[in-house]
């Protein structure tokens, strides 16, 4: 087997070309170019192997330097499991190289959904504004090809979260001391690469739908022709007085449009560079000068120099612990690219992750009985800030002017994760389940039974507030932690500007925002946290009446900047009816509406299945989940679906990787985003079983009602509501004519029964 001398700069596979064979890089560097961006490949590394169960490259491969490879011809999977057969070491090799290149890529995945969900936000607020505008001042509202299909993307195609960490512990399990014995098997380590090629095929497929995604929005703001979207926001900018707000608003716009498409969109080239001075001779000093005008200077607390060591002795950790967590810090600081995946990075990450939730720990119960608690240490306890170099200075000002002005709302069910643990250890609040399903109280019972603690010290661990506390450090905390900040193989829980993708205080999650955002999910599915049971209070003059209660879920703010939320619990240990839990990143970098929106559909699947038992997929016990479950089970022998519409549930179950409840999710999704503004999107079958089980407010129904679409089962549904309401008023003049007060949870039923309760 010849090496093979590759120059710089020339292309040694393309796209398309037909798969015959994978390259070992035994010297120099060569760059892997995918959809939107491309990763470097270095000695060791194999070209290809990560496309075997294809015919041609979907990948492009370019020489970065000057490099010597060594080719191994592969006429076909059988032949390449001989040669693994023959050669573990290169198995090894093949597999590690495999597994490093799949987790980069999955990685990339997630960082292009979030740059996807920022298009699709800032594109919707940019027309709304420029819709605002031309109203205001007159202007014809100009429309735009393709502007309805790409302000309809909401929902990103995502790998499993947990793929990336499972390819990186298979690099891992594939470097150690036991793989020898794992690659004497050639069948097993072919089995990994067709997995392996099967999944990188599929991470492809997102990186381009992604990247399509992006190019189609630069293209709308950017056509060339002069009459695209940033043509028509630059027409109103000379509209509008100098010195006006709008103005500055629009500037800064302008200037994010441009720092937004760099590098989709060659804004350096005379095509649209004469552009970006058309309107001003120069952009960029005139943001610049709005910028000075709106910002405010913030000065760094003095007391902030050092913050590590600060953090580290009032904590008063294990010295051991203390002396590592601060040695790996400043490690960590020192790395080129922290995400890396190299096994030194890896370790590096996963002790810091050990060591801050020790360190966590001993912080928070520091404060309990201490009455002069640094800044650096609410940071540390609110937002994982550990040092003001690796947060960054802007970032440091920013997180002490927040941490400064935090106050408790748990009794509005916002928690920052500390106060979360002041109500768990004062018994406001029960300690979460764990990942596999258990509470505290199972968690004790277990330890009775298994002779571990004794009757006595069971009911005393019941009450002891540290013990409390202990267990949700342990089994909430740090899985909790990871999930919210998305990306799990990077994960690495202390606050770093290279996590802060957005500005920290607009997406800093406020009680007044969550608020907000649960308002308008209700004023269109009203029903969304409203549970059924018995008016024990009044059970006198109510009887076994059923009436509704709403239980607004609590919201826990985790100490990160993340991109994901949590639907943790549905209720609070064994009582229905009781809040939920869940849990977002305090520096959400996500879109909050489209989160909540999710997490309330999960949390209404949840709920069913918790009520409806065994019985949850049973269709002769109506219900939301087991009609939905009917409804995907057997769609294909379903006569009220067209054949189109049944290809696109197909599509949508294979989106959802069949999974039932990721794919009603995403429909509740639609319902609330899209069908509850009169925007029809679904087919007629989830339709109906939506409005059964999550029905619009009785405002929305009102306006939706001469709809075609919506009007049978309006008029459906209004039969129902008559009947009940029928029954709650003879209950209620029943009342009166015995002469008892009228019990406020009866008129709170009528409201909620005609679909507009008091909210």
């Amino acid at each position: 087997m010849a090496a093979i001398a590759v120059e710089a700069g020339k292309v040694i596979h393309t796209a398309g070309q037909p798969f015959g064979s994978v390259e070992l890089i035994t010297s120099g560097k060569v760059d892997l170019v995918y959809p939107g961006g491309k990763v470097e490949l270095g000695k060791g590394d194999v070209m290809g192997i990560c496309e075997i169960c294809n015919e041609v490259h979907f990948f492009e491969y370019v020489a970065a330097e000057e490099t010597t490879l060594a080719a191994y011809q592969i006429t076909s999977l059988e032949a390449l499991e001989d040669l693994l057969g023959k050669n573990p070491d290169a198995a090894r090799i093949f597999l590690c190289s495999c597994f490093r290149q799949i987790t980069y890529l999955l990685g990339q995945c997630s960082i292009s959904e979030l740059k996807c969900s920022d298009f699709y936000r800032n594109l919707k607020e940019d027309f709304e504004l420029y819709s605002d505008l031309c109203n205001r001042y007159r202007v014809q509202i100009n429309s735009f090809e393709n502007m309805d299909n790409l302000t309809s993307r909401f929902v990103e195609e995502a790998p499993d979260l947990w793929l990336s960490e499972y390819y990186s512990g298979l690099g891992n399990a594939y470097t150690g001391e036991g793989s020898k014995a794992l690659v004497k098997n050639a069948s097993v380590s072919m089995g990994m690469l067709r997995k392996a090629s099967l999944d990188c095929r599929k991470a492809f497929q997102i990186l381009d739908e992604h990247h399509r995604y992006q190019s189609d929005v630069a293209a709308l703001y950017f056509s060339g022709d002069r009459g695209d979207f940033y043509e028509a926001l630059t027409g109103i900018l000379f509209r509008v007085d100098a010195g006006s707000k709008d103005h500055s608003e629009l500037v800064e716009i302008l200037k994010r449009i441009t720092d937004q498409f760099k590098g989709i969109i060659d804004l350096e080239s005379d095509e649209f560079k004469d552009r970006l001075v058309d309107f001003g001779t120069d952009t960029k000093s005139k943001t610049s000068d709005a910028s000075d005008k709106g910002t405010k200077t913030i000065e760094i607390d003095e007391d902030l120099a050092g913050s590590l060591d600060t953090i580290i002795k009032f904590a008063g950790a294990d010295p051991g612990v203390s002396l590592h967590f601060r040695e790996h810090v400043v490690s960590y600081k020192q790395l080129q690219d922290p995400d890396s995946m190299d096994d030194r990075a890896v370790r590096l990450r996963r002790a810091i992750t050990q060591e801050f939730y020790e360190i966590y720990t001993g912080a928070f119960i520091n404060t309990i009985n201490n009455d002069e608690i640094p800044l650096a240490v609410w940071m540390f306890l609110y937002f994982g800030y550990v040092d003001e170099e690796l947060a960054g200075e802007k970032n440091v000002a920013i997180l002490a002017k927040l941490a400064k002005g935090i106050m408790d709302h748990s009794d509005a069910g916002v928690y920052t994760f500390y106060d979360w643990l002041m109500a768990i250890r004062e018994g406001d609040k029960n300690p979460s389940r764990d990942e596999f399903e258990t509470d505290y109280f199972d968690y004790l019972n277990k330890q009775r039974a298994s002779g571990t603690i004794s009757n006595e010290e069971m009911k005393n661990l019941e009450k002891d507030p540290d013990a409390r506390v202990e267990y949700e450090l342990k089994n909430f905390f740090p899985n909790v932690n990871k999930m919210t900040f998305g990306r799990i193989t990077t994960f690495c829980p202390i606050f770093a500007d290279k996590n802060v993708l957005k500005d920290l205080e607009t997406t800093y999650v406020t009680l007044s925002e969550i608020s907000r955002l649960l308002q308008q999910i209700r004023n269109i599915d009203y029903s969304a946290f409203y549970r059924e049971g018995l008016d024990t209070r009044n059970a006198r003059v109510m009887g076994k009446e059923i009436i509704h209660q709403e239980f607004l879920p609590d919201f826990i703010l985790m100490p990160n900047v993340g991109v994901r939320g949590v639907m943790w619990q549905e209720i609070e240990g064994k009582v229905r009816n009781s809040p939920g839990r869940m849990a977002l990143s305090i520096f959400h970098m996500e879109d909050l509406q489209t989160t909540l929106v999710r997490l309330t559909g999960e949390l209404r699947w949840e709920l069913c299945k918790r009520v409806q038992g065994a019985r949850w997929n049973d269709v002769t016990d109506p219900s939301l989940t087991s009609e939905y479950f009917d409804y995907v089970q057997f769609y294909r022998k379903n006569n009220d679906l067209s054949a189109d519409a049944k290809e696109k549930v197909r599509v949508s179950l294979q989106r959802a990787k069949n999974s039932f409840k990721e794919m009603f999710v995403r429909d509740y999704l639609v319902w609330v985003l899209f069908e509850g503004n009169g925007s029809p999107r679904l087919n007629k079958v989830a339709r109906e079983i939506l409005f059964k089980y999550c029905p619009f407010h009785n405002d929305v129904a009102t306006k939706l009602k001469q709809n075609p679409l919506y009007s049978d089962i309006i008029e459906r549904r209004g039969l129902k509501t008559a009947q009940r309401l029928h029954h709650l008023d003879n209950l209620k003049k029943k009342l009166v004519a015995a002469g008892v007060k009228i019990p406020d949870t009866l008129e709170a039923e009528i409201a909620f029964a005609e679909g507009k309760p008091d909210q």
